[in-house]
């Protein structure tokens, strides 16, 4: 754990705890932790890390002709992802206190540390995916009405993509967006509900305070996890059973590092 600067953010009174000023070098050793992570976990992180991955495969070609939805399943996993990680935070955790691995079904009751803040968290998270499914339908609506898409590899074609530049940089411009803001108020909060007993709000401030105060750092892990993340996709989600687990991981060491302990 580092020793950098720490941040003692104000907000509203609220209890927030210091955040801890990382460098872009930071997120190379929340990879290295990850995989250390993953590789002394390895029987449960490969285990859960198949499961969602065949998880999104499943939902992915569940909609494969219809490109709108398949197409904001695949860009929005990223915002479900954080939730379906807390498997490997809970892991994680335990390998920190050096405490042997759990039975199989132990990670997936990792919410009962804290299940309002948690469940509200969930609420959030499928209310931002259904605005962003509805987002791409409008803009497939406007841009692609016309183009005889049938499917998902239609919609990624190449030749589509070049016709179609309006629709891309459109896309792009309200998905980056969208998925700044949930970075931005995910990153830190998910781990720390389950590490911590704070409330709904405080995890939410203080994972954007981290954010905002580290920018460039988590700026750059967010688009090595969106990169890692897209790499797993690219291959029918075969190698995403090894990556979320390791970024699940990751991204737990990138909690311990950005958020000053109690």
């Amino acid at each position: 754990m580092n020793s950098h600067v720490i941040y003692h953010p104000q907000a509203a009174k609220m209890a927030l705890p210091g955040i801890r000023q990382v460098s872009v070098q930071d997120t190379l050793q929340w990879l290295r932790a990850g995989m250390q992570d993953l590789l002394k976990a390895w029987p449960l992180s490969l285990f859960y890390g198949a499961v969602f991955a065949l998880l999104g495969y499943a939902l992915v070609h569940g909609a494969w002709d219809r490109p709108h939805l398949a197409l904001a399943l695949t860009s929005g996993f990223l915002f479900v992802a954080p939730l379906l990680a807390t498997v490997f935070y809970s892991l994680s955790h335990r390998l920190e206190h050096h405490h042997k691995l759990p039975a199989l079904w132990v990670p997936l009751l990792s919410w009962r540390a804290n299940p309002a803040s948690l469940g509200l968290f969930a609420l959030m998270l499928v209310f931002a995916l259904s605005v962003w499914e509805r987002l791409s339908a409008i803009l497939v609506g406007l841009f692609l009405n016309s183009s005889g898409i049938g499917n998902l590899a239609d919609l990624l074609s190449l030749q589509t993509l070049q016709q179609h530049i309006d629709f891309v940089l459109a896309y792009l411009a309200f998905g980056g967006v969208l998925a700044l803001l949930m970075f931005s108020l995910s990153v830190v909060s998910l781990p720390m509900l389950l590490h911590r007993k704070v409330d709904f709000a405080t995890a939410l401030v203080t994972s954007f305070m981290a954010t905002r105060l580290n920018f460039p750092p988590m700026l750059l892990w967010g688009v090595l996890i969106a990169g890692l993340i897209a790499i797993g996709m690219a291959t029918n989600f075969i190698a995403m059973a090894v990556i979320f687990p390791w970024l699940g991981h990751a991204s737990w060491h990138a909690y311990r590092d950005l958020v000053e302990a109690t």
